[in-house]
């Protein structure tokens, strides 16, 4: 076998082999500092693990089984009021951390969803039905009722921006 038929096979374990080798330089020198990296570290896999997965078994299934015609369709700006309801309800059942998602948007934005759609989901992240009823608890009906609907609104708006800056040609942005 050939250095050019290897090479494909190693490349991607370059990296990985290589934060190894430090974290092994750095075990001979400082144990427990290493011992206390690796911990931050498997913490954060732990974490982060499950959204990420999430997010590529939605991408591969949205790749697999959508067109781009259908996705701006669905999410395109001709959708209207039900692709502004969609996103919005997206948003607010979505978990895990939106950096996790962000791959996802942009997969969807090269099949055609609007910009408009895209900013509404990212908006609308911040009510979360689960916390719900704590913030009932703390602060009542009329409290929680006005502050949903003004973040809801606010994530509109904050779309509708965006959508205006963005949708547009390069030479014209701001």
């Amino acid at each position: 076998m050939s250095v050019n038929n290897f090479w494909p096979y190693v490349k991607p374990w370059l990296f990985p082999l290589g934060v190894g080798c430090v974290y092994g330089l750095c075990y001979l020198h400082d144990p427990q500092s290493t011992a206390n990296a690796l911990h931050v570290c498997r913490t954060l896999l732990v974490q982060l693990g499950p959204p990420i997965c999430i997010v590529l078994v939605m991408m591969t299934l949205i790749n697999r089984y959508l067109n781009p015609a259908a996705v701006a369709k669905f999410l395109g700006s001709k959708m209207g009021i039900r692709g502004v309801f969609f996103s919005s309800l997206a948003g607010v059942i979505s978990l895990g951390p939106i950096y996790a998602w962000y791959p996802l948007f942009k997969s969807l934005k090269e099949k055609g969803a609007s910009i408009f759609v895209i900013a509404n989901f990212i908006g609308c992240r911040s009510v979360k039905p689960v916390l719900l009823p704590v913030l009932l608890a703390y602060f009542g009906w009329k409290f929680s009722t006005v502050f949903v609907l003004i973040n809801l609104i606010g994530a509109m708006g904050t779309a509708y921006l965006v959508a205006l800056v963005c949708d547009k040609p390069e030479s014209e942005r701001l």
